[in-house]
This record gives C-alpha cells, sequence and structure tokens, in this order.
C-alpha cells in the first residue's frame, strides 16, 4: 500500500473536522513582561497577595500528606475541618483581593475536595470519594453554586479580550486551571445524569441543562483548558464532545474505504 501524505492543509482540515472550535492561527501569545495578575498591576500588593496565598496552600499540602498518612478512623474528620478553615481564609483573601482570580481557582478546588465533582447531583457518592460523604442537602448546594461562581469569575478576570491579546504566563495558567475545573464538574455531572437527578440552585442557569448541554460546555472548557496551557485538557476536548465523536468517526470511516482499512493503525 502506497504511503498517504497530507499538508498540512489538509491536517488543519481534518482537525476542524474533529474539533469545530479548533484555530491554527489561534494560540496563546505568551508575555512575560505582562504584569503577573492583570487585575493586581502593583508588583509590592501582587508579592503581598501571593504570599498570603502560599501560606494556605502550604496548610492544604501538609492536609493532604498527613491525610494520606493517616489510618485513624477519625482522620476524615479533622481533614474536613481544617479543610474548611482553609476555604475560610481563602474567604478573607478574597474580600479583600475580589478582583484576584488564583484565590477563587483555589477556593472552587476546596470545595471540589470536599464534596467531590458530583456535586451538582442528587448524590455525591462515587470515585473518587469524596471528603464530606454525607453532607447536609442545602450546604452542598451552596458549596456547588459557591464553587461555580467562583469559577465564572475566575474566567472572566482572565479572559483575554481577543484571541491575539497577550497573556502572563501566570494569568494563563490560572485560567486554563479554571476552564479545566469547570469542565471537570460538568463532565461527571453529564456523566451520571442518566442515573442520578440533578439537584443544584435554580438561580444557576445549568439547572435546565441536559446530558447533552453538560457535555457540549465540558469540551468547550476543556478545549479552552487547553488551548491556555493543559495538553491533557486539550486532549479530552475532543474525546468529549458528542458532534466531534462522530464527525471522527465520518472521518475514519471515509479515510478507510479511501485509503484502506489499515489507515490510522
Amino acid at each position: 500500500m502506497a504511503a498517504v501524505t497530507l499538508t498540512s492543509h489538509d491536517m488543519n482540515v481534518l482537525e476542524k473536522i474533529k474539533d469545530p472550535d479548533f484555530n491554527p492561527a489561534a494560540g496563546v501569545l505568551i508575555d512575560e513582561a505582562l504584569p503577573r495578575d492583570p487585575n493586581i498591576v502593583d508588583t509590592s500588593v501582587y508579592d503581598r497577595v501571593v504570599a498570603q496565598e502560599r501560606r494556605i496552600i502550604q496548610n492544604i499540602q501538609r492536609l493532604e500528606t498527613e491525610l494520606s498518612q493517616s489510618m485513624a478512623e477519625d482522620s476524615s474528620d479533622t481533614a474536613i475541618a481544617q479543610y474548611k478553615q482553609c476555604a475560610f481564609d481563602f474567604d478573607a483573601l478574597i474580600a479583600e483581593y475580589p478582583d484576584y482570580a488564583s484565590a477563587r481557582n483555589n477556593r472552587a478546588q476546596i470545595a471540589r475536595r470536599l464534596y467531590g465533582d458530583a456535586m451538582l447531583m442528587s448524590q455525591i457518592q462515587g470515585m473518587p470519594m469524596p471528603l464530606v460523604e454525607h453532607p447536609d442537602h442545602s450546604e452542598k448546594k451552596m458549596a456547588a453554586k459557591a464553587a461555580l461562581q467562583d469559577l465564572d469569575t475566575s474566567i472572566r478576570l482572565l479572559s483575554p479580550a481577543s484571541v491575539s491579546a497577550p497573556m502572563s504566563p501566570q494569568a494563563s495558567r490560572t485560567l486554563s486551571m479554571a476552564h479545566t475545573q469547570r469542565a471537570a464538574i460538568y463532565l461527571k455531572t453529564a456523566k451520571l445524569l442518566p442515573y442520578r437527578d440533578l439537584d443544584m440552585d435554580e438561580s444557576r442557569h445549568e439547572a435546565s441543562w441536559d446530558k447533552l448541554r453538560f457535555e457540549e460546555a465540558a469540551s468547550r472548557d476543556l478545549a479552552l483548558g487547553g488551548r491556555y496551557g493543559n495538553p491533557i485538557a486539550k486532549g479530552l476536548a475532543v474525546s468529549t464532545n458528542p458532534t466531534a465523536k462522530l464527525c471522527g468517526q465520518i472521518v475514519r470511516e471515509a479515510m478507510k474505504k479511501e485509503y484502506g482499512p489499515s489507515f490510522g493503525e
């Protein structure tokens, strides 16, 4: 069988079929000379905020180490209390600097650790198991709403004005994390919707979504997470996009008919 040679144009067309949002010219422009956070441009203030954030993160890292090493039955209860204290510490930091997106992103991560990525569902148990296995109903709904609001705000604060606008490495990394975290929640919800009921605050626009809407939103967030620096998120974006999966299957079948059954193997 003759070798198949595809031009860069051919490859871009195939990528566009697999991923409708694909744009080979839309790479992120990183500029290390920019302020590390576009909303805190004073270097001394930024350094002070990051130092406060780092202390909270170090407490979380220490807590995770202790949790992995402890065999005590009450270790999870202690961890829950300490995680909530870290969330309170982020509350104080965000109250003082509401436009600091990284703190909001980290506070949302604490909510995911406590209540799991299934926090929008009527039952949150699953793998990995959340620290709070049987939360109070209203507590869980409030935490889920707050986590999504934090991620929405982080994305709004850091998203560039245009695809060609440059970003600092720190802003790009945090924006990638925020999109990827929201995608994880959406994707988990989509996977569980056939088996569990959606149970979230009615004021959130996602409350009316079906499985397909959650899948599509997860795919978009994963694609953006990949665009801003997470290659794993980029790879998952296409595999979770229902339209992309269907188009990809059609393309593979067409290429096999054109070039033989071994194409792509």
